[in-house]
Order: C-alpha cells, then structure tokens, then sequence
C-alpha cells in the first residue's frame, strides 16, 4: 500500500479464509490467529462522538417520500445491527457492556428482534412481566442518551397462552400445530393476516407496549422520538408458503378463511351460477360452493406458477387467480389497516413497517409488496453462502462471491426499493463456510446506503458484546455473526462513510412501472423472477442486473399503464466494468469481480484485486493479495481525505 502523505494508518484487520483449498492448504503455516482479549476498539477508533445523542433529540422519524427525516428536517441512515431473542431483557449491569461496546463502533439503530417470545405473565399473551420492563427500560434508555435508536421487530409469530383461551376460535387447535420450525408451533403465525381473534392479541400486545411508561425517561413509548420504528411482523404475509400447513393443522380457521371468501365472491357475482360462468368452470374443487365455502389457495406457490403460466401465453391471469389475489390482499390491508390505525391512537407518530418478507415472484410478490408499501417503510431481508440448511453441517455449500456478479446475492434485494419510500435490509449476513463474507458489508455499505440511497442496513446479529473467537458463534454454532473478525472489524470505516454521506445516492437509470390491471389483463408482463432457498433469494430481471452498479433501481405503482424506463447500459461501461453515474464507484466483474471507490472521505478496493491500482489525488491503493477489503477512510466527520488529520 503506496501512499504520499504522512499519515496515521489504522488498520483494522488482515485475514485470511476459512476453508482450503489445495493451495491454500499448502500455505496454512503463514496464516496468524486472530485472538482479540477486550472489547476496545484500538488506535483511536472509538466511534461514540460520531453518533448523535441522545436519540430522539430531532423529534420523531417521520417518511419523507423516499427518505428518512426528522421533525426538524434532519435526515438520518441507519448502520445498525440486531439483538435478539431475550436479550433486550439483559439486566442493567449487562446492559452497560452492550450499549457501550455498540456505541464505540458506531453502531447507531438497533433492530430488537423477536424478543416478546417467552416475555408475558404466563396467562396472558400480551402483557410483559414487570421486572422485564424494568431491564428492558433501563437498556433503553442507556442507548437513548448514547445516541442509538431502537426499533422493534417484537413479533414472530406471537405465541398464546392459556388466558387467551377464551378469546380465540381454536385454541386447542393452535396450541397443538407442529412445524419444521419449532418456534411457530402455537403462534398466530400466517393465520394473523386474515384471523380478526388472532390480530386483535398482536395488536393489544403492541399497543399495551406502546402505552407503557419508561420512568427513566418519563416518557411512554409511544412519547418516545428514540423508537424508530414498530414492525408489525417478521416474515409473515398473507401469501407466506408455510401457510397452507398451519391450515391443515387448524380446520377451524382453515373454514373461516374459506368462508370469508365465499363472502367476498357473493357480494361480487351474487350467486354459484353467475360466479361458475365467471370462472369459466374453473377454481372450484369438489364439494365446495359458495354455500360451503370456498379455499382461495393463499400459497404464493400457486400464483407464482399460473401468473407465468399466463404470461408465457400471452394471455390475462385466469379469473378465480385474479379474484383469490385480491380478496387475500383485501384482507392483508384491513389487518395492517386496523394495526395501523390502533398504534396512531396511541400518540406514536413514527414510521411503521409491516412486514419484511417476499411472497414468491410475479403478482403474488407485487400484491404483497403493494400492501407493505400502503404501511409505510419498505423493508426486507436476505442471505448469502452458507452451508446446508445454514448450519455448519458437512456437505456442499454455495462459495460463489457477490463481487462476481453484480445484483447476486444480497444486493439483488435492492430490486424491491420503491421509488417514493424509505428501504430497510433489516436482516442481512453473509454466511461461512463460503469464503468471502467480507465482501458484503463494503458491498451493502457503498452500493447500497450509498448509490441506491437505501435508509437502514440491520446486519443479523449481535450476540455478545465483543469479537467472538472464531467465525460462528459458539457454542451454538451460529453462522449469523455479526461480531466476527469478517464483519465488525470492517464496521469502523464504513460507518464513518456512511454517517458522513460519502458515497451519495445515484440518479435513477431503471424504474419499473407497476399497475396491476395491466398486469392481470396480460397487457403488460413483470418478467422478473425471485428464486428462494429458504433465508437465501436470487433475483433476476427482464433489465442487465449491472445496472445496479450503474445508478439507483427502483420500482412505482401507478394508476395507470405506463412503459418502464430502464437506461441503456452501454452509456455507463467503462473498460471492463461500470462507473456509477455519480462517478464514485466502479465495478468490474472481470478476474473474479471487485469494486473500486473514490470518494472525498473514503477510498477503497474490494474482491480479486490482485493486479489492480486505485489511484487518487491522496493515495495509491494496491495489494498482493487473491482477495482483500481495503478501505481508507478519513477519521474526522466534517473533513475529507485532503484535510483530515487522522485516516
């Protein structure tokens, strides 16, 4: 590394991969440990003056069309991380440890992820113990005044207990459901979006928690401008696959689902003739009418294959398909509808999110994404690599790296940002045993937070208050590691980056134009596909996926039929690669991919950058290695890389 001036270098890390090649096997000796003994962030890197405390101090985070601001106009991007489980329990002495070690990397919004779980009195769903509230608001109001907000994602699932009993259409039904995943076994999971016994406990749950008083602050939560934001639910909608299974478990709200239906098609065709001949004799198995009720088959399975079905024909969406998608997003809206309307009542005047979950591809994954965007932020999550089952079992695993081809992996996720709202990855990672995660958080922090002008980047997650030993998580095995060594040494410079807004958002070049009757009718086709393996998506266009390295990629919903205006890539390929339209970043997917970054504050070289230079009017950057992460980032907030003291 070449560089003109005299200058303080700080360097975070170096490291090596974690699986062998036959080479690199050869060369194991010349690798070094990496043992960090503490929780200080060396050489002067504590980032606890970057953030802006105490948390709230601008009022309350409000949508600014596709921004995030406060009440005062200051605007805001989140480089934050998870906590989850029980932990936001953790008791005071616990709760110092984390909240500082969080503020000295500079982290400043923090997702608490599903940690309602095992918190009620044991009778009844929605009330918290108070002793957990007490932790709970001492943590709080710790990260407040360091200048870190919270956000609550406090429902997966939300699980009932014997005093709901009587509230609810099939308890026993519910109690007794058995999943592959055993943590939804007696949840309200799937069933919540369509189920009005089952919302109104998620509903009274979250507003009993908006109404409770912190008396460290004085403030109800809902009073509380440090609360970023109430998600509704974690990966759920209507259209979620798992479903059908929960149905065949519960018959009970598998007949109410079905009869809400019949309902809705008697008040649009008025009886079985007039419905029959709309549906062409098709959509109706034996044995139903609508006297019996109808299933309207809410697997996005389903419609993902009839809407490509139809497209491939050129031919609109057969009737009983179209009519099942909008009856299931009626319902998904009236419940985020009535959600929505119970928090507001409370004072809360923050931003909302509803979901952060796809459904599938085509137009039940429009449909779903259209009632998020009703609600308020646009927010999703994705993962990379991994091994089988994304565990650290033996076997094949995924070990292609993101810098290889532009729009995989994570960053394809960025294909769901809509024009006119904020965009939130809320749950991200890049999972060993694939051998370049390191790629991954320069990747979501530049073209991401940067070119596409996303608003919050949440990795998953933060479960110790330090570098953990080795790549995963003991002694749980966890490959969802935010605080390794490939992560958390990486976070310094980036969130310097981030916070002072280095890398700034790119004018658009594709916008695609989404209005539903066009799309039903045939008129017009979506040609996009996301492909799923369970936490990991794949996403594909009918438009070169390097046009995300080229400028900002979003989509619009319209009220009318409108042509997608998508640029030509030719005008932004540069060499080998693509120069960004804001001239600050250049992808080259030659010789295993990298990206190069020249920015007033930060610099760079990522991925396969043996053989490349980056040159800049301070520095000259180079490296020996295979594959490295090189970042040189100004340490002062309101200096560049020409003026700054200290990089």
């Amino acid at each position: 590394m070449l560089l003109n001036k005299n200058i303080s270098i700080v360097a975070s890390i170096i490291f090596s991969t974690l699986l062998l090649s036959p080479a690199a096997q050869a060369q194991k000796d010349s690798w070094f440990p990496f043992r960090p003994s503490d929780t200080e962030v060396p050489g002067g890197l504590d980032l606890n003056n970057w953030l802006d405390a105490p948390a709230g101090r601008h009022g309350f985070l409000q949508i600014q069309g596709k921004d995030l601001g406060f009440e005062n106009g200051t605007q805001i991007r989140f480089w934050g991380t998870n906590i989850n489980g029980n932990r936001p329990f953790m008791p005071p002495e616990e709760a110092d440890v984390w909240v500082d070690f969080l503020a000295r990397w500079g982290f400043n919004g923090i997702r608490f992820h599903k940690f309602t779980w095992e918190a009620s009195d044991g009778r009844h769903s929605t009330i918290i113990r108070p002793e957990l509230w007490q932790n709970f608001d001492y943590l709080c109001k710790a990260l407040r005044d360091r200048g870190i907000y919270y956000g609550w994602s406090h429902i997966y699932g939300h699980r009932v207990r014997p005093g709901d009993s009587t509230r609810l259409l099939a308890y026993d039904e519910l109690v007794a459901t058995n999943f592959p995943w055993a943590h939804l076994n007696g949840t309200t999971a799937s069933l919540v979006n369509f189920a009005e016994d089952l919302q109104a406990l998620n509903i009274e749950l979250t507003v009993n928690m908006l109404e409770h008083r912190n008396p460290l602050t004085g403030l109800r939560y809902a009073d509380d401008p440090a609360l970023a934001f109430v998600e509704f639910q974690n990966e759920d909608n209507i259209f979620w696959s798992a479903i059908e299974r929960t149905l065949e478990q519960t018959p009970t709200y598998r007949q109410l689902l079905c009869t809400k239906f019949s309902t809705w098609l008697k008040e649009k065709y008025g009886s079985q003739e007039r419905l029959e001949e709309a549906w062409q004799g098709e959509g109706i198995a034996g044995g139903e009418s609508l006297e019996t009720g109808i299933y309207p088959n809410p697997n996005h399975s389903l419609f993902s294959w009839e809407y490509e079905k139809a497209a491939s024909e050129q031919r609109p969406v057969p009737p009983h398909i179209a009519d099942r998608l909008d009856f299931l997003l009626g319902e998904q809206i009236r419940f985020y509808d009535k959600f929505t309307e119970a928090v507001r009542a409370t004072g809360y005047k923050g931003p909302i999110i509803a979901s952060c979950w796809q459904a599938g591809t085509g137009l039940s994954h429009l449909y779903n994404l259209y009632a998020d965007y009703r609600a308020g932020i646009i927010d999703r999550h994705n993962y990379h690599g991994g091994g089988r089952g994304h565990t650290l079992q033996a076997g094949p695993f995924d070990n292609n790296a993101m810098i290889s081809s532009i729009g995989s992996g994570l960053y394809g996720t960025g294909l769901q940002q809509v024009s006119d709202r904020p965009f939130f990855l809320s749950e991200w990672m890049s999972l060993i045993p694939t051998e370049w995660t390191a790629e991954s958080a320069p990747i979501i922090a530049a073209y991401g937070m940067g070119l596409q002008g996303w608003d919050g980047s949440f990795s998953f997650a933060v479960d110790h208050p330090r570098f953990t030993p080795t790549l995963h998580t003991p002694p749980w095995g966890g490959i969802y590691n935010t605080t390794s060594p490939l992560q958390l040494a990486l976070y310094p410079a980036l969130a310097m980056m981030v916070y002072r807004g280095d890398v700034v958002e790119g004018d658009v070049v594709v916008n695609r134009n989404i209005h539903f009757p066009s799309l039903v009718s045939g008129k017009r086709h979506f040609d996009e596909r996301i492909v799923q393996d369970h936490d990991r998506k794949s996403f594909s266009g009918p438009f070169p996926l390097q046009s995300l390295a080229a400028g900002r990629v979003c989509l619009s919903f319209t009220d009318r039929d409108m042509d997608d205006e998508i640029a030509g890539i030719s005008a932004f390929t540069s060499g080998e690669g693509i120069l960004s339209n804001t001239g600050q970043l250049f992808w080259s997917e030659e010789g295993g991919g990298y990206f190069s970054m020249n920015t007033d504050g930060t610099a760079g070289l990522v991925g396969f950058i043996r053989g490349v230079a980056l040159e800049t009017e301070q520095l000259r950057l180079n490296s020996s290695n295979t594959f490295a992460v090189v970042l040189v980032s100004s340490m002062e907030k309101d200096r560049g890389l020409a003026d700054a003291g200290k990089w």
